[in-house]
């Protein structure tokens, strides 16, 4: 029979996943979602998480506590009376209420090959760590941080040259698989949960907009893989100076370069920049303001000569 599913996630990570679950024949009985965030400028409507908005479209009911501290929302969630609840990057921590709640336990989609990466920012610290291989991960949560035991796994290649923007998207599609997979095995009661090994622990921490800055001192290798795990968000950018003004230039694909160099000082035309070993050759970036373009499209209206210094 299918399962009777308390739906928690936030971002658009998470809206795969519930899409599958709903194809799958499962009821999702509610969805929990973060509270809406106010747009940015003073006087504008505040803003639906990707998976509200989404859980609003498909008629589900949404549910936004600031937090589970409250013994009302954990009354309110005990009273679901669910089968099992699905969390994918909700990002509220969960109390003990809560997960001893669902009758056959909670279960969290997470972007690594646990217990590598534990934490908020699997996908970016996994590329800019220079990491070949993750994974999506099925887990039963415990009161720990990504702490629980392993249900199903599956290994995913990082190609040298891909984003954090890319890898989300086709490990969040995987991630909807896997739930799928896992969600029917429960129900027929053959789920196994390995508990994670205790070697080879990681942590992810949540990207701080000071690390964004990209230091050319640091290898080429290093500053590629800092751009492509940072691409296209938030973005890691240096500081040039166009127009007799110095601005924010993000850099959202970059290549290695075997040309070297003083560490931030463009070695030709072409924005090859030299780093602390080897250089790095721009292919997309974005001005201030401006749309994402390629660096041919940048060089055809602006100018920044061999031997000129960023930072």
């Amino acid at each position: 029979m299918p399962l009777d599913i308390v739906f928690m996630g936030t971002p658009d990570f998470s809206v795969p996943v519930l899409d599958a679950i709903l194809a799958a024949g499962h009821r999702v009985v509610a969805v929990y979602s973060q509270p809406p965030r106010p747009a940015g400028r003073r006087g504008l409507a505040e803003v639906r998480s990707p998976v509200h908005r989404r859980a609003e479209a498909l008629r589900l009911p949404v549910r936004t506590p600031k937090n589970f501290k409250s013994e009302t929302d954990q009354a309110e969630f005990t009273a679901l009376k669910a089968d099992a609840a699905v969390v994918v990057a909700y990002g509220l921590l969960l109390p003990a209420a809560v997960l001893d709640a669902p009758r056959l336990g909670c279960f969290n989609v997470h972007a690594s090959k646990l217990p590598r990466w534990r934490g908020a920012a699997p996908i970016q610290r996994a590329i800019m760590a220079g990491d070949t291989v993750t994974a999506v991960n099925i887990m039963r949560m415990d009161a720990g941080l990504d702490t629980g035991p392993v249900c199903l796994g599956r290994d995913v290649p990082i190609d040298p040259a891909m984003t954090a923007g890319e890898l989300h998207d086709k490990l969040s599609q995987l991630g909807a698989e896997l739930m799928v997979e896992a969600l029917a095995q429960l129900e027929a009661g053959t789920l196994e949960a390995i508990p994670q090994p205790p070697d080879g622990v990681t942590y992810a921490a949540k990207i701080d907009k000071r690390e964004t800055r990209i230091d050319f001192n640091a290898p080429a290798r290093k500053v590629a893989d800092h751009i492509r795990g940072l691409s296209p968000f938030p973005g890691a950018w240096f500081e040039a100076t166009l127009g007799g003004k110095p601005e924010r230039i993000k850099v959202l694909r970059a290549a290695t370069d075997a040309s070297g160099g003083e560490p931030g000082i463009l070695l030709d035309d072409g924005l090859t920049i030299a780093c602390g070993e080897g250089a790095i050759r721009i292919e997309e970036l974005q001005r201030a303001g401006k749309q994402p373009m390629a660096a041919s499209e940048f060089l055809r209206g602006t100018r920044l000569a061999a031997g000129t210094r960023v930072a």
